[in-house]
């Protein structure tokens, strides 16, 4: 009896342990299947950490370029602002010029305009005993005109300046004397007839020759100073009347004296050479 039941209890307690260690088992095989579970949690959650990490990384790489671009184009823009400005300043700087300019051009031409007017009234002062059939006096094209007809100064076709022409050049050698700063454009015009003479072959070297003549009175006589007169002659090409009636060629039949005050400072101004 006392045998059976030491085995029965010896029986027990391997029972007993064999259920004591499939226990712990199966506890450890639950722990064991619950670290991986929150081992591949914890792996996913570091691969999702890491793809957030390289998504920040490349959008703070992006923002950074952002930054360098607009600092680039901030500094582009600076210095376009500053050239405009520059270019700005220097439109200014001409708009201020010309108008400068501009000004004192226009004082200029106001001062010749005034020359001009005086010149036409000494003139006409001067000239005053003659009728209006025999000279004229005039402003075209900004300078005076003192016509004067063929029947004061010569016979016809003649270069010859006749004793009242004589007299009316010197009223006119008077004014000059007195302004040296007037230049003096003798021009002879003829009518469109042609000339029967064995001295001038045609009507060029007759309105010529006459332009000429008057020089030589005012030189000699008057002693106008020869450096401010020119001469020329226009034959008919410069008629102021018809040429197919009588009146009309005897207009045509003049010499224009033709004055104009010293221009050199309007010109200077201008950049332009004086004629």
């Amino acid at each position: 009896m006392k045998s059976l039941s030491s085995s029965c209890l010896l029986g027990a307690l391997l029972l007993l342990g064999g259920c004591v260690s499939n226990s712990k088992f199966a506890a450890s095989q639950q722990a064991l299947a619950a670290a991986r579970a929150d081992s591949a949690q914890l792996a996913n959650k570091v691969s999702s950490l890491e793809t957030s990490v390289g998504q920040m990384k490349a959008q703070i790489t992006n923002l950074n370029n952002q930054v360098s671009e607009l600092a680039f184009k901030a500094g582009q823009y600076s210095t376009d602002a500053a050239n405009t400005a520059s270019q700005l300043n220097k439109s200014k700087e001409q708009l201020a010029a010309q108008q400068a300019q501009l000004i004192q051009l226009q004082g200029l031409m106001n001062q010749q305009k005034k020359a001009i007017e005086d010149i036409r009234k000494k003139m006409a002062d001067a000239l005053v005993g003659f009728s209006s059939k025999e000279l004229t006096v005039s402003i075209k094209n900004g300078k005076v005109y003192v016509s004067l007809q063929e029947s004061l100064l010569f016979p016809s076709g003649s270069a010859t300046v006749n004793p009242k022409g004589i007299q009316a050049l010197g009223k006119l050698a008077a004014v000059l004397i007195v302004n040296p700063d007037i230049r003096v454009n003798i021009v002879g015009h003829t009518d469109s007839i042609p000339i029967r003479s064995p001295i001038y072959p045609d009507n060029w070297a007759l309105s010529t020759a006459r332009a000429v003549s008057i020089v030589r009175v005012l030189v000699s006589k008057y002693q106008v100073n020869p450096a401010i007169l020119t001469a020329s002659g226009q034959s008919q090409y410069d008629p102021v009347a018809s040429n197919s009636t009588p009146a009309g060629r005897t207009l045509n039949r003049r010499t224009d004296i033709v004055l104009s005050p010293n221009l050199d400072e309007l010109y200077q101004l201008l950049g332009t050479p004086a004629n």
